[in-house]
């Protein structure tokens, strides 16, 4: 079996080494010898042990971000900066996925790019995340655009505590973010309460004020 069979019987973009094991034992006698053999020959990029991806000639679509992020480090939703870039919240277009995770801080340097990972506490984890769901990749968990924003404030680092003023300005000028009008701020505030934040509730209160 060659690397183009291998590949278009695994389209996704992240592929595990169960995944490459039940489609290589059919026609191979060392599973393992034969991974190798794909990772030094370049056709298969190794992101973390056990976790892989096809070079870009044998890929059927671009790479999956998302698909990735949920997958090197589990549980966990695509949050913060990428997902508020994802939703067109703000401006900038960001390179590193970061994360949400219960589990302890983590970080992937991979060939495909840094995938980075925050803990956040149980009560606020699984507030506001969504399901999407890919016809190639499955089910993707991603924050809605208020709990990607609520975890971006929280984790700040020197924010501080911000007046209704100073959340408006922080809004408008460092994160120059553009909220949608129905934006959930009951959402926000069961999300301010689980996080115990004082900022978060403020951001409900500043926009909840702007929505009447």
């Amino acid at each position: 079996m060659n690397v183009i069979e291998i590949a278009n019987q695994l389209p996704v973009s992240l592929i595990s080494h169960q995944m490459l094991s039940s489609i290589l034992s059919k026609s191979v006698s060392n599973v393992n010898n034969k991974i190798a053999s794909l990772i030094a020959s370049d056709d298969l990029i190794r992101l973390k042990k056990g976790f892989y991806s096809f070079a870009p000639a044998y890929r059927r679509q671009p790479i999956n971000s998302l698909a990735i992020a949920n997958g090197l480090y589990v549980p966990s939703y695509v949050s913060f900066e990428y997902a508020l870039s994802w939703y067109g919240v703000i401006p900038e277009r960001v390179v590193q996925v970061t994360s949400a995770t219960s589990k302890n801080n983590k970080l992937f340097e991979t060939p495909l790019g840094r995938f980075s990972y925050k803990k956040v506490p149980l009560k606020a984890y699984s507030l506001g995340v969504d399901w999407h769901f890919n016809e190639v990749e499955g089910g993707l968990l991603i924050a809605t655009l208020e709990k990607a924003l609520c975890d971006k404030i929280r984790y700040e680092r020197g924010l501080g505590s911000l007046t209704q003023q100073q959340m408006l300005e922080y809004l408008e000028y460092d994160l120059r973010a553009e909220l949608p009008p129905d934006t959930n701020t009951s959402l926000i505030e069961s999300i301010a309460t689980a996080y115990r934040s004082k900022n978060l509730a403020t951001l409900a209160t500043v926009l909840r004020k702007k929505q009447q």
